[in-house]
């Protein structure tokens, strides 16, 4: 049970309207976390830059690849409904995210995503030289930026117990 409510859009001040309009407008769904972050429009604003990076990274990484990072980032730090949210982006694409191929570059992002979330201060050399050798350093600055957000909405899920949606639950 979400220890925060949703917003009552029909009681909400203006802003908070407008923030949740904009959201519609922009990526033309609202989900639970969003209902409940939309109390501080200041709040969803941080959080949605997430997509602000996914949209710097896409040209680099693909976005299976993002997905697929996200997921392993959300899978360590326990968030179902994360993961179920990237399970059915990945299904959507035609993938069955129970038998991905993690070769090459995604197998790379699995790995620094799962580092990142249980030992962010001892990700393996190793791992790094994979990385630099893919991607310059602009791009590696958006990729850790983008896993923090990643992370933070997964304890923002977790810590206030948002309750997933239920168009997420076939793929859960």
């Amino acid at each position: 049970m979400s220890q925060i409510s949703q917003i009552d859009y029909e009681t909400a001040p203006q802003d908070v309207r407008e923030a949740h309009d904009e959201e519609l407008r922009l990526r033309g769904r609202m989900t639970n976390m969003k209902r409940v972050l939309l109390h501080s429009p200041k709040a969803h604003g941080i959080y949605a830059e997430w997509f602000t990076l996914y949209d710097l990274l896409t040209p680099i990484i693909s976005s299976r690849a993002l997905w697929i990072f996200s997921m392993a980032i959300s899978s360590v730090a326990n968030s179902r409904t994360a993961v179920t949210f990237f399970r059915r982006a990945l299904t959507g694409a035609g993938l069955d995210p129970d038998a991905l191929n993690l070769s090459g570059e995604k197998d790379v992002l699995v790995q620094f995503g799962q580092a990142i979330v249980s030992e962010s201060t001892a990700v393996p050399q190793a791992l790094w030289d994979a990385l630099k050798a893919r991607y310059d350093e602009p791009t590696l600055v958006n990729l850790v930026a983008f896993a923090g957000i990643m992370l933070a909405t997964a304890v923002f899920i977790n810590t206030v117990g948002i309750e997933m949606d239920g168009e997420l639950a076939p793929f859960a």
